[in-house]
C-alpha cells in the first residue's frame, strides 16, 4: 500500500452503511515505558537537566528521612509538598506515603481531597490496592468528605488490580452518597477495568445502567470500549461500537479511535483491514499522528513486511514527521527479532547520530538479539555503554541481560548483575528468578537453584502481603 494523507473535503462523503465502524554501575531505576504508549522522543539530557533531576531526588530522600521523626512538625510547606509531588510522579509509593505521613504532622496541614486523589491514582499504578484502602480510611479519619474524584480513583485502584467486585461495590456505594453520584468518567474507568480483565459481558450491564441513570457516553467511553474489544480480538464488537459512536452524532471518532482500530487490526496481522481503516478515518476528517505511523511500522514489522515498514519511514520523512525514540525502538526490535543484526545496528547508529538517547527498551532489544545469536562480546559492549551513560534502567532490562549471561553460561556475571539490580532498587520479579534458576540447573548447580527458589517464594509472599 502506498501511504497518502487524504483531504476529506475533496473526497466523497463517507457512509457508515456496510462497515463498522554490577560493580561500578552508575545506573538508575525506573518504570518501563510502553513501546507504543508514548509518542514523545526522549532527547539527550543537558547537564542542567540532569543536575535538576538529581537535586529533586535528593530533596525527596531528605524529606523522607525526616518522616520517621516526631520533631519535624513545622517544615517549609513548599519543601514537603514538592517532595510529595516528585515521589508521586516517580511512582515511589513507599516514599510518597512516608512524606504524606510527615505532611499530616505539620502545624499548617489542611486535608485536601486533591492530595488523596493523586495518592490513590499512584497506588493504583503501583498495584497497591491494600494501601489505597488504608489511605481512604485515613481520609475519613482526617474528617474529610470524599469527593467524586476520590471515589472514582478508588474504583480504578480496585478494578485495574483485579478486584472488580470491590470496584462495583464502590460505584454502588457512590449512588447513596450526596453529591458523589457516579458520572461518565467513573463509568468509563469501570468499563476500562472490565475490558482489561476480559469481563466483556459486564460492559453491557454498565452501559445499561448509564442509560437508566441518564449518563451519556463520552468519546472517551466509546474509545475505551473500542480499545478493549480490539485488544481482545473481538473485531465485530469493536466495529459495532464504532458504528454506534458515529451514529450517536454527539461523539465523533478522534485520533485515539483511529489508533485503537488500526492498532487492533495491525497487531492481529490483518494488514489490509488496518490499511483500509487508515484511509477511512482520514475520510472522516481524522488525521494520523506519529503514534499512528508507529503502529503501522510495528504492524508491518510483525507481519514481516519490511519494505512497507520502510515505506512508512520514507513517507514520514517526506511529510516532516520526525521519528521518535518509540519509532526507533520499534524498528530496532523488529530487525533484531528477524535476525537482521546489521540493519538493527544501522538504525541504532542512525538514532544516536540524530541526537536521540537510547533508553532501557532500546538496550533490551539489542541484548535480546545479540543473545539469540550468541554474540556475547557485543553484549559486553552494550554493558559498557550503559555504565558510561546516565540511562535510566529498570527490572525488564536487568532481566534480559541476566538471561543473556545465564544462557551464555557466565554465572559469575549473572550474579554480579543481580546484586547490582538490588543495589539500584530494581526489584527482582518472577522472570529474574526463573532465568537464574534455569542457568543454575543447566550447569548442575542444584543447591544454588534451590536457594534461589526459596528466595523467590519469600519475595512473592512479601509482595502479596503488601497488596492486601
Amino acid at each position: 500500500m502506498e501511504l497518502q494523507l487524504i483531504n476529506p473535503s475533496k473526497m466523497p462523503c463517507f457512509s457508515t452503511h456496510g462497515c463498522i465502524k554490577t560493580k561500578g554501575f552508575s545506573i538508575e531505576s525506573a518504570k518501563r515505558e510502553s513501546v507504543i504508549s508514548s509518542s514523545k522522543g526522549i532527547q539527550r539530557c543537558s547537564d542542567k537537566d540532569l543536575s535538576l533531576i538529581l537535586r529533586k531526588e535528593a530533596a525527596v530522600k531528605n524529606i523522607e528521612k525526616k518522616a520517621n521523626s516526631s520533631k519535624y512538625n513545622n517544615l517549609s510547606p513548599k519543601a514537603v509538598l514538592d517532595a510529595l509531588d516528585e515521589a508521586i510522579q516517580g511512582k515511589q509509593w513507599e516514599s510518597a506515603l512516608k512524606i504524606f505521613g510527615l505532611l499530616r504532622k505539620q502545624h499548617w496541614y489542611v486535608p485536601k481531597s486533591q492530595t488523596f486523589t493523586k495518592l490513590l491514582v499512584m497506588l493504583g499504578k503501583c498495584r497497591q490496592p491494600g494501601q489505597a484502602g488504608l489511605l481512604f480510611e485515613m481520609m475519613e479519619s482526617d474528617g474529610l468528605q470524599p469527593t467524586i474524584d476520590v471515589y472514582t480513583a478508588l474504583v480504578g485502584v480496585y478494578g485495574l488490580n483485579g478486584l472488580l467486585e470491590k470496584a462495583f461495590d464502590t460505584v454502588n456505594y457512590m449512588k447513596s452518597v450526596r453529591n458523589c453520584k457516579p458520572d461518565v468518567y467513573t463509568y468509563s474507568i469501570l468499563i476500562k477495568c472490565c475490558a482489561k480483565l476480559g469481563q466483556f459481558d459486564m460492559i453491557g450491564d454498565v452501559l445499561a445502567e448509564m442509560s437508566y441513570l441518564g449518563v451519556e457516553c463520552s468519546t472517551a467511553t466509546y474509545n475505551t470500549i473500542i480499545d478493549g474489544y480490539g485488544k481482545a480480538g473481538l473485531f465485530e464488537e469493536m466495529e459495532r461500537t464504532l458504528t454506534e459512536m458515529i451514529g450517536s452524532g454527539a461523539c465523533l471518532p478522534d485520533i485515539f479511535t483511529f489508533n485503537a482500530v488500526v492498532g487492533a487490526y495491525g497487531n492481529s496481522g490483518q494488514i489490509e483491514k488496518a490499511e483500509s481503516w487508515f484511509d477511512q478515518f482520514q475520510l472522516m476528517g481524522v488525521k494520523p499522528d506519529i503514534m499512528t505511523f508507529n503502529i503501522l511500522i510495528k504492524s508491518y514489522g510483525k507481519a514481516g513486511k519490511y519494505r512497507r515498514m520502510g515505506s512508512v519511514l520514507d513517507f514520514m520523512k517526506k511529510r516532516f514527521y520526525s521519528p521518535t525514540i518509540v519509532t526507533y525502538n520499534i524498528v530496532i526490535d523488529t530487525f533484531g527479532k528477524a535476525g537482521n543484526v546489521e540493519k538493527m545496528e544501522e538504525f541504532f547508529l542512525k538514532m544516536k547520530h540524530q541526537g536521540m538517547k537510547p533508553n532501557s527498551i532500546t538496550y533490551c532489544s539489542l541484548v535480546n538479539a545479540y543473545s539469540k545469536f550468541g554474540l556475547i562480546d557485543k553484549i559486553d559492549s552494550i554493558l559498557r555503554q550503559v555504565e558510561n551513560s546516565d540511562v535510566v534502567l529498570d527490572t525488564p532490562f536487568f532481566n534480559c541481560i541476566i538471561s543473556a549471561y545465564g544462557q551464555a553460561g557466565d554465572v559469575e556475571k549473572m550474579v554480579e548483575l543481580f546484586m547490582a539490580m538490588k543495589d539500584r532498587k530494581c526489584k527482582p520479579d518472577d522472570i529474574t528468578f526463573a532465568s537464574m534458576i534455569q542457568a543454575y540447573h543447566a550447569r548442575g548447580m542444584t543447591e544454588a537453584a534451590q536457594s534461589l527458589e526459596r528466595m523467590m517464594i519469600t519475595a512473592g509472599d512479601a509482595s502479596e502481603s503488601q497488596k492486601k
